[in-house]
């Protein structure tokens, strides 16, 4: 079973490449955030032409996840608890069956945080407050669980271009990166990290001119994996060459390839 996560900045915005992109890749799991499009105009027939269900969480202009799957869901959750005040659309869970039981992929779209003197950069450290407190409780259930998203969170120096350009931003501060490590050391390991050591690995790349050919980039889209998903992985992939694509998402694909079978 093929699981990725993308942030597709606009759905509309980018259907031709989204269609083309499932069409190539064919994830059975596939993870959108950024899809600012109200549930009502997300362009689920061109998707469900496909073959995939289509659930959404959206939002108008902004922020807006999805999840697409060739499976139908049996559970769909929609927003992250802890917070009845919090209307930003950040985040959809799905529980699906398999054969030795059930599977729960989640898809996020953390905050950004910038500028990191302003209100928004205690709401992304609550907002991972909020996640860890979440995954803790998910994890009591000792099923097959995967946070796939766009966390806007660089984990290590090495996942970015230049440390001197990130060191003062949201997504490298040391409070940033220290929320990242509790959620990890719930119990959650980074697939990507558990297949690869090579460095530089990137899944985001700026619109400035000049930062996707020099590869200027940096590593912020994750999948986050319980001990019985990590069990089950395979292999992952950044699937780079979506972003010389024409009319390209900033950010690109990234996959897990898991020993799940269809029930």
């Amino acid at each position: 079973m093929k699981i990725a996560t993308w942030n597709i900045n606009g759905a509309k915005a980018r259907l031709d490449g989204l269609v083309a992109w499932l069409k190539e890749s064919n994830p059975d799991i596939a993870c959108l955030q950024e899809i600012k499009s109200v549930d009502e105009a997300f362009p689920r027939s061109e998707i469900e032409a496909l073959g995939y269900h289509v659930e959404t969480h959206g939002q108008k202009g902004f922020n807006g996840v999805a999840l697409l799957s060739k499976l139908r869901p049996d559970e769909v959750t929609r927003g992250l608890p802890g917070d009845d005040m919090d209307e930003q659309a950040r985040f959809i869970e799905g529980v699906f069956s398999v054969k030795d039981g059930a599977i729960r992929v989640c898809c996020l779209y953390l905050p950004n945080g910038n500028p990191v003197d302003s209100e928004k950069y205690p709401y992304k450290l609550a907002w991972m407050q909020r996640l860890a407190a979440f995954a803790e409780q998910r994890l009591r259930l000792e099923e097959p669980l995967i946070l796939a998203g766009d966390y806007n969170v660089i984990p290590e120096a090495h996942d970015c271009w230049d440390v001197k350009v990130w060191q003062n931003d949201a997504l490298f501060l040391p409070q940033t990166r220290a929320a990242f490590r509790r959620l990890r050391n719930l119990g959650f390991t980074d697939a990507v990290r558990a297949t690869s050591d090579e460095v530089p690995l990137y899944s985001f790349w700026d619109y400035q001119a000049g930062c996707w050919p020099k590869n200027f980039g940096i590593r912020i889209d994750h999948l986050m994996m319980s001990p019985e998903a990590a069990d089950k992985l395979v292999s992952t992939s950044i699937e780079k060459h979506v972003r010389s694509w024409e009319k390209p998402s900033d950010h690109v694909p990234v996959a897990g390839e898991f020993a799940f079978e269809l029930a």
